[in-house]
């Protein structure tokens, strides 16, 4: 199969969300980079700098300001993320017990 995709949406369309790596999806939440710097790269920023994504979501917000490329509106964004994953992972939890 020929990868017709170029970022990690098109990655995502084509191949599913399985197929990204956390970087990958992380990028997609904080799109668009900003000049000199792309999503990607800010991404593996982040992640390489609090060492898990399990170490990222127990960041208190102010700590994303540090970041150059992200604003307020993507720091919300990922929050927002977080918190959607962890009322679901608490609503699988619930249902198996």
């Amino acid at each position: 199969m020929i990868n017709r995709w170029r970022h990690p949406g098109g990655k995502l369309r084509e191949l599913g969300a399985a197929s990204l790596t956390e970087a990958e999806l992380l990028s997609i939440l904080i799109s668009p980079g900003i000049k000199g710097r792309s999503a990607e790269l800010i991404a593996a920023d982040i992640l390489a700098n609090f060492g898990s994504l399990e170490a990222l979501s127990n960041q208190p917000l102010e700590r994303f300001l540090d970041f150059k490329g992200l604003s307020d509106v993507k720091i919300i964004r990922l929050a927002a993320a977080f918190e959607l994953a962890l009322r679901l992972a608490k609503k699988m939890k619930d249902a198996a017990l």
